[in-house]
């Protein structure tokens, strides 16, 4: 989430740059009672160029062509043509009702009734059809993709710019643009190009392989968190899917054959030529608010019921946060007069922190553009396997030739100016103030050269143990994309006043398969047993050892000293193979409240209170559909929307320097993030493990609890720190968020945009009677045998970034010191 903070503010600090279409206006459509009429049609005379009204009535057009008319139209109202200037803003458009046929004309503000609509029967032709258009209607298909991604600072006027904040930076404001959209001037801070060379099969198993040609980025060059943020906003999208997915969520499509008839209202609004095509030309705006709908339009091609053209703008009034406007535009092409291929896609959001018409924020933009389609040209099986070299550094270096030639887009003066304009702006101290601010809160580290110190959000913390403590680290970093990694910190106890420290390094040996190597060593005081999937993380510290974010007792602690090797490798993208090795120590931090201890005969008349463990791992990590940035031994994910499989065999080793047990542990985890349509999203985690051999308390798997105030993935909110001990454990968590589903349709919590969250989290696990019998500690193992449940129902979404936990147990009620109902709260920033 930090690194997603990170680059809204430093794209918000960024305010960053003269074309102006031949006729630009705006304004608002309203009746002889001066009500607006919503949705009403604005296009240009002689053109099919035009939008829709909003749910205000208020509208914005412009167009390159000199055009001195416009046509408002509206059912039941009569048209209305009038002429315009070149810069028309603020017209007030009247329309009068139809007299002649007002005891038989709806108007279409309301519900629009289904039987007897003529655009439901061209949307029923259009669900018919939806297969038998585009490259669905071959076996195999390749075309050449264009992609530009924007960013642009919004809502820019002459207040605004005489901002002591930009005083020394005032050369950014030399050109501002206007968006055609919302006709709000704008400045451009950002451009991220690529080409691509797509392939893919529908028969005998879709396929879809992307070759990356080229890549250039204007702007952030060096910083990874930008571009994966950016990214991570747009994903693909089809309109004749039932639901489109913007930014983990799911909005219901005007084409959906399941959902549309039951979500929108339609209306055949015209029919047109279009390319030589006739045309009908369908309005659609959402039945209730506070849903994830669209209003716009779209054009439905006579013969083939195809869709031409569509425009999707986000009702005002949907559940997502800090998005004020998306519009979607898509254009489809015609081949052999009868096959529409998608032409052009662009999106755009408006970011800001409110929905207010004047608030400043930011446009992110995407635009798609096709071409050279070629249809049925067969490849075997293994070509679609095989992945591009995306670290091919020719890639990255195309000239600016190449660019002119590839871009299926001309890039505008403004956009062109980002270049030069950007390189000059790094030079400028107040500027460079501004940017480490912003990266230091958003990241956690103090850049310096080539060396981060942080995270400073670590600095201080306390524990029953240490007290006050104090720590200071940092690692080096080189520009975000350097082959190799050193990391290090110290901490110091007020209490116990001793020094703890780790160290690590790695080093990407090969970058194609990603073949890296790394070792670290860490003694530092902890709290094991938070996770049952455990890892040899060297500079893994959980918060959960500082009683600054703890309830209840908090002197379970352990001192570790642990070192490690290991080799990674990526055969295939996102599957890691690991291989590693591991020397640990585990004591009590704390031995007069809490021990490790364990019987050293079978006569238990010695005890040890100390565990000495050498402990070879291999472990194989998939997480599909995953999208990352960079390239080098680090890099930044895309997006979080991606299942996670990992499976891990360690065995330990008695003998070797010292170590005390011979064990093996197998251990299995998986994640899934499951989008269901309308309903929101779901998250499932499902964990199994066993230990084969005898192990004491310290390498035991313990359920992880939760003594904080927050809520804590993978935790139980209601159990403490080891109230269950496992050598055996089968653990399943399903939670699910409506988005508000429900609650958007109270009326007095509507606009409060809260979303409802249900979950419940159940352990099975068992130990055997050999470690039990080993166990000499004070602490009574109890494993549930009979699989412990929990269940919590929150309240998401409040103030936009807060979630309230509401968590009871579903039995083991009685244990003594349970706990049996909570409320835990946690942030976070989530669209």
């Amino acid at each position: 989430m930090r690194n997603k903070l990170k680059s809204i503010f430093i794209l918000i600090v960024l305010f960053c740059i003269n074309s102006y279409g031949q006729v630009k206006i705006s304004g608002v459509v309203v009746d002889e009672q001066n009500q607006s009429i919503p949705f009403a049609n604005i296009v240009f005379g002689g053109s099919t160029i035009g939008t829709v009204s909003d749910e205000n009535g208020k509208f914005y057009l412009e167009s390159d062509n000199n055009y001195t008319q416009i046509e408002v139209s509206f059912l039941g109202f009569q048209n209305k043509k009038l002429p315009i200037k070149s810069r028309d803003f603020n017209l007030t458009i009247v329309l009068v009702e139809e007299a002649a046929q007002l005891g038989e004309v709806f108007i279409y503000a309301g519900k629009v009734k289904k039987k007897g609509n003529p655009a439901i029967a061209i949307l029923e032709k259009v669900w018919a059809r939806k297969r038998q258009n585009g490259i669905y209607l071959f076996d195999q298909y390749q075309y050449e993709k264009y992609e530009k991604l924007e960013f642009d600072m919004n809502n820019v006027d002459s207040t605004f710019m005489k901002k002591k904040l930009f005083k020394g930076m005032e050369f950014i404001f030399e050109e501002i643009d206007t968006s055609n959209i919302t006709g709000k001037a704008f400045l451009p801070i950002f451009i991220n190009e690529s080409v691509y060379n797509s392939y893919g099969r529908n028969k005998g198993g879709k396929k879809l392989r992307e070759d990356l040609i080229a890549n250039k980025n204007s702007g952030f060059n060096s910083n990874q968190n930008v571009i994966a943020f950016i990214k991570d906003l747009y994903v693909e999208y089809n309109v004749y899917d039932s639901y489109i997915k913007i930014f983990d969520k799911s909005f219901v499509s005007p084409i959906s054959k399941t959902a549309g008839v039951s979500t929108y209202n339609y209306v055949l609004s015209d029919s047109a030529f279009i390319d030589n095509k006739w045309c009908y030309n369908i309005i659609y705006y959402p039945r209730r608010k506070g849903e994830l709908t669209f209003k716009g339009d779209f054009w439905v091609n006579d013969t083939t019921f195809a869709i031409k053209d569509i425009n999707m703008k986000v009702n005002k009034s949907a559940n997502i946060n800090w998005v004020k406007d998306i519009y979607i535009e898509q254009e489809f092409d015609v081949l052999n007069d009868s096959i529409f291929l998608l032409k052009r896609d662009y999106m755009m959001s408006d970011f800001s922190i409110n929905k207010k018409e004047k608030s400043k924020g930011l446009y992110g933009k995407r635009t798609t553009m096709y071409k050279n389609y070629e249809f049925n040209k067969p490849k075997e099986d293994n070509f679609y396997a095989k992945e591009s070299n995306i670290y091919e550094e020719s890639i990255y270096n195309k000239t600016n030739d190449y660019w002119s030639l590839n871009r299926q887009e001309k890039l505008n003066e403004n956009e062109l100016g980002i270049y030069k304009m950007l390189d000059t702006l790094t030079t400028v101290p107040k500027f460079k103030r501004l940017y480490n601010l912003v990266s230091i809160l958003g990241s956690g580290y103090i850049e310096f050269n080539n060396f981060d110190y942080g995270p400073i959000f670590s600095t201080f913390g306390k524990n029953d143990v240490e007290g006050w403590r104090i720590r200071v680290g940092g690692r080096t970093f080189l520009g975000g994309n350097e082959p190799w990694r050193l990391q290090a910190y110290t901490a110091y106890g007020l209490k116990d006043n001793q020094f703890k420290y780790g160290v690590s390094g790695k080093w990407m040996l090969e970058p194609k398969s990603r073949l890296t190597i790394g070792a670290g060593n860490r003694r530092d005081i902890e709290q094991i047993g938070v996770s049952l999937t455990t890892t040899n993380d060297v500079l893994g510290r959980s918060f959960a050892s500082s009683s600054l974010f703890s309830s209840g007792d908090n002197s379970k602690l352990t001192s570790i000293n642990l070192s490690n090797v290991f080799m990674s490798v990526e055969p295939k993208q996102n599957l890691e193979l690991r291989l590693g090795a591991s020397y640990r120590t585990l004591k009590s931090a704390s031995p007069d409240t809490f021990n490790l201890d364990y019987w050293v005969d079978e006569a238990q008349t010695i005890k040890k209170s100390d565990v000495v463990q050498s402990e070879i791992d291999f472990s194989i990590k998939y997480t599909p559909n995953r999208k990352t940035i960079g390239y080098g031994v680090e890099r930044n994910e895309v997006s979080s929307t991606y299942s996670t499989l990992f499976l891990n065999y360690s065995r330990g080793i008695k003998g070797v320097i010292d170590s005390d047990f011979n064990y093996e542990k197998i251990q299995f985890y998986y994640k899934q993030p499951i989008l269901i349509g309308g309903f929101g999203r779901m998250f499932t985690t499902f964990e199994v493990g066993k230990t084969f051999g005898e192990a004491p308390l310290g390498l035991l798997n313990v359920v992880p609890g939760n003594q904080s105030y927050f809520t804590i993935d993978n935790t139980y909110s209601l159990l403490d720190y080891y109230e269950f001990v496992t050598d055996t454990y089968a653990s399943i968590h399903v939670e699910h968020s409506f988005n508000g589903r429900f609650l958007s349709r109270i009326p007095l919590l509507r606009k409060l945009n809260l979303r409802e969250i249900v979950g419940v989290k159940s352990v099975w696990g068992e130990i055997s009677d050999k470690n039990r019998a080993l166990n000499a500690s004070n602490i009574n193992y109890l494993a549930p045998n009979k699989p412990y449940i929990e269940y919590n129902v929150g309240i998401g979404n409040i103030f936009k970034v807060f979630r309230l936990d509401f968590s009871w147990r579903g039995n083991y009620r009685d244990v003594p010191n349970a706990n049996n109902f909570a409320i835990k709260g946690a942030f976070g920033f989530h669209f």
